[in-house]
């Protein structure tokens, strides 16, 4: 697997954020800051769980059945903070973006698309910047800075749930009802952090979204596939492209270590793979590079027997691309291919490629002109 640059551990002098802490962590942390005895703990990191990922407050005196002195220590130890909004756009569809930074030099986007799964869904990052260097994906030309700490992962469900209004958390009428971890990086390159994030947010007593609610989008780390299933239980996606080794090679470089073969073999065996739990199949399409009757017919073969649902994603444009969306014609005749074999196909309706929101288009603006920057550097020095 890909090393990164792990800076996903708080500075020793920096307060611990609650909001990253699972109900272990968060029980053991009262315990470790003398806050309150042992045999209490649980009952005491029960309520705070509430006040926080219930109601969603940001300042421990809110927390009105925890004693005020109590409040104070708490005060004193932690932080509930959230992370700094340098940026909020709405596209012409409703579609909403944020740039966050939590650190400095540490910023990502999110992305909250309405009327997608039951209400919306919440495009969240699990890195800053990726590592995979996909040649159709904008964030892929970032390079990686680290790992997101599952604080951070949380910190973007908690910024959009705070604009959409959405606390405490809703029963009904949910406006953000599903996550999908489609954003900038690699999750199955940060696992730790991700199945602790999902554990934050599926528990029952908080955010309260459904672990089936929850897909988690690879690029194909493969020895950490069923591993993501027995953890989080969450719902697998993906990011395919392409139906032989010779083209996903260059779409999706990280083929050349784990080619389809091997890739295919672990999708089957996905803990929980069945027809009420299918694994999504993510196909960008680009005209005249994969978006032929023939590779309809290859991507049908190759999936043959998986319970699937395909995706099929016009192409975002960026600036500085070669590739071009395959026109509707095409994609039409390519979903039908796949229809008519028995398997859903939906065409994503491109969403926010206005504010440059839309899938593969996600990069986060600093690191825009930190590279424009660059670029002038390098045009002045030839």
């Amino acid at each position: 697997m890909s090393l990164t640059l792990d800076l996903s551990r708080p500075a020793p002098t920096a307060p611990v954020n609650l909001s990253g802490l699972t109900r272990e962590g968060l029980r053991q942390a009262l315990i470790d800051a003398d806050i309150c005895p042992p045999e209490k703990a649980k009952m005491r990191a029960s309520q705070v769980w509430g006040w926080i990922h219930h109601y969603g407050v940001t300042d421990f005196a809110a927390m009105t059945n925890v004693a005020k002195d109590t409040q104070a220590k708490l005060a004193a130890a932690f932080t509930l903070a959230r992370p700094e909004i340098v940026e909020r756009q709405v596209s012409n569809d409703g579609t909403r973006k944020w740039l966050i930074r939590t650190a400095p030099g540490i910023e990502i986007e999110t992305v909250y698309i309405p009327d997608v799964g039951r209400a919306g869904a919440l495009c969240v990052s699990s890195q800053v910047g990726c590592t995979l260097n996909c040649t159709f994906c904008h964030t892929g030309t970032q390079k990686l800075v680290r790992n997101l700490t599952a604080a951070e992962i949380v910190a973007q469900v908690q910024v959009a749930r705070d604009d959409l209004g959405e606390w405490p958390s809703p029963k009904e009428d949910r406006r953000l009802s599903n996550i999908v971890f489609m954003g900038m990086g690699e999750p199955l390159y940060n696992l730790d952090n991700v199945a602790d994030a999902v554990d934050i947010i599926a528990d029952n007593e908080g955010i309260a979204i459904s672990r089936r609610r929850i897909t988690v989008s690879t690029s194909g780390v493969v020895p950490v596939i069923s591993e993501l299933g027995e953890r989080t239980q969450t719902m697998l996606a993906i990011s395919l492209h392409a139906t032989n080794d010779p083209l996903r090679d260059v779409l999706v470089p990280l083929n050349k270590k784990y080619p389809l073969d091997q890739l295919m073999a672990a999708i089957r065996a996905y803990p929980g793979l069945s027809n009420a739990r299918r694994v999504t199949f993510e196909y960008v399409m680009l005209r005249g590079v994969n978006d032929s009757p023939e590779e309809a017919r290859a991507l049908l073969n190759l999936i043959k027997g998986i319970p699937a649902k395909i995706n099929l994603i016009p192409f975002n444009p960026w600036p500085g691309t070669d590739y071009q969306c395959s026109d509707w014609k095409t994609i039409e005749r390519f979903a039908a291919i796949l229809n008519k074999a028995g398997y859903a196909s939906p065409i994503r309706t491109p969403r926010g490629r206005d504010i440059l929101a839309a899938c593969g288009q996600l990069k986060s603006e600093s690191e825009k002109v930190r590279a424009s920057v660059l670029r002038k550097a390098e045009q002045a020095a030839a």
